[in-house]
């Protein structure tokens, strides 16, 4: 509406893709080449929003932006089309939108890792801070995304100190390691393959290379992005076409490419094995859906663990998890409800500011008239400032007579509880002083 307040929260618009939103078709195009963030900024820098952000990983593709543009929406997906290579029409009922409050939510709840495809993994924060980063730096974060971004910030830092959710990765870590040296003992022996992407398949990957293994590669079916993740472990990379040859040399395989299919089949584990002379082979599973068979852990030499094998090798059940995570969902509830509050305290603050204003103009025109006694002087002043609001009550009460409804805005009853003119004393009234009788006259 014209003339309306800006309200950012109201305004607030997140749009985006994941690896569980979309279908197995659009899965390859959008997420097969590797994220570039600093295109889809520039693609955002030209376009016509000018408060957003973008988040672009290996799990997940989102612009969040402050806009009463209705176009706004079409915007965002123009931009999403254009960088996944998408069809805008296919990828429409692939989208996830929010508005207001939810995208709100959304924002802290990714931020604090809940919507990460395993809940708690500790990458997305960082990610979402060097989004951040880029995106101020081109100038396209404002007054009304800036805030929004902080109390994320903030509510992910308390989901990670008063919840164990964020333990859960590095203890799944830990257990992954120890099961690989229980499997191979010495690491600095072993080479590693990774089979996919993912957060949490980079993260064990990661503490894998440092506890000492001495070579990783990386396959994916887009050549590209198993170049990327390799050089983010500082390992090699193969073509998906041999497969194969690389599970045979590899002691230990970390499943990741979470298409619903599997990417080792029992089949291709008993021929990796008889190629190695049946020396073992150690299988972490951290894709979701599942990545390795698990007929595969049946095979001589094999050992398959998956994210719940690991988890509760970590000695924590299901149930604490559970409650780690509606803790952390509690803790964004009550960030978005104090983010909420402290913003609507803000948006009243240019209101009485103008009010303040106001009120000290009119004081000066009735002193500028001069040669007014304080009681004189006072009554002008009184008439002058209740004109307006008297106007207005008589005119809004004389509209609902006319039109035989009671205005949904009550003036009367916010004007009472503004000057409390509800019979009681108002909060502000000093009061006679405790402790005190009455004062002394003083000696004539």
């Amino acid at each position: 509406m014209t003339g309306a307040v800006p309200d950012p929260i109201a305004d607030l618009i997140s749009t985006g893709l994941t690896l569980d939103s979309v279908n197995p078709e659009l899965r390859d195009l959008v997420f097969g080449d590797e994220p570039d963030l600093a295109r889809l900024l520039d693609r955002l820098r030209v376009s016509s929003l000018d408060d957003v952000v973008a988040l672009s990983t290996c799990e997940r593709i989102e612009i969040f932006a402050v806009s009463r543009s209705p176009e706004a929406d079409g915007v965002m997906l123009e931009i999403l089309a254009g960088e996944t290579g998408a069809d805008v029409t296919a990828l429409q009922g692939q989208m996830c939108r929010r508005h207001g409050n939810l995208a709100l939510d959304h924002l802290f709840a990714v931020a604090a890792g809940l919507e990460s495809q395993v809940v708690g993994e500790p990458q997305i924060l960082g990610q979402v801070k060097e989004s951040h980063r880029q995106a101020t730096a081109l100038g396209l974060v404002g007054p009304g995304l800036e805030p929004m971004l902080q109390a994320a910030y903030q509510t992910a830092k308390r989901v990670r100190n008063e919840t164990d959710i964020g333990h859960y990765t590095v203890s799944i870590a830990a257990s992954a390691l120890m099961v690989a040296r229980d499997v191979h003992g010495d690491l600095g022996r072993c080479s590693a393959l990774v089979i996919g992407l993912g957060e949490m398949a980079e993260f064990i990957a990661g503490e894998i290379k440092a506890a000492g293994v001495g070579d990783i590669v990386v396959l994916h079916p887009t050549l590209a992005r198993a170049r990327a993740v390799a050089h983010r472990l500082n390992g090699h990379f193969r073509p998906w076409e041999e497969l194969d040859q690389a599970l045979a040399a590899a002691d230990i395989v970390v499943g990741a490419l979470g298409t619903g299919q599997f990417s080792v089949t029992r089949r291709q584990g008993e021929q990796a094995l008889q190629a190695r002379r049946r020396a073992p082979m150690y299988f972490i599973d951290a894709a979701v859906p599942r990545d390795i068979e698990p007929a595969v852990n049946d095979l001589d030499g094999a050992f398959v663990y998956d994210l719940e094998d690991l988890e509760r090798i970590a000695m924590r059940g299901r149930a604490s998890r559970e409650g780690a995570i509606q803790a952390a969902r509690d803790i964004v509830a009550q960030e978005l409800a104090v983010f909420s509050r402290q913003h609507a305290a803000r948006g009243a603050a240019p209101a009485v500011v103008a009010l303040r204003q106001h009120f000290e103009a009119v004081r000066a025109e009735v002193l500028a008239a001069g040669g007014l006694d304080a009681d004189e002087a006072t009554r002008r002043l009184i008439n002058r400032l209740l004109h307006d609001p008297t106007v207005v009550l008589r005119t809004a009460a004389a509209e609902d007579a006319e039109q035989g409804t009671v205005s949904p805005f009550n003036l009367e009853a916010t004007l009472k509880r503004l000057f409390h003119l509800d019979g009681g004393k108002s909060r502000t009234s000093p009061g006679p002083a405790r402790g005190r009788g009455p004062a002394k006259e003083k000696d004539k």
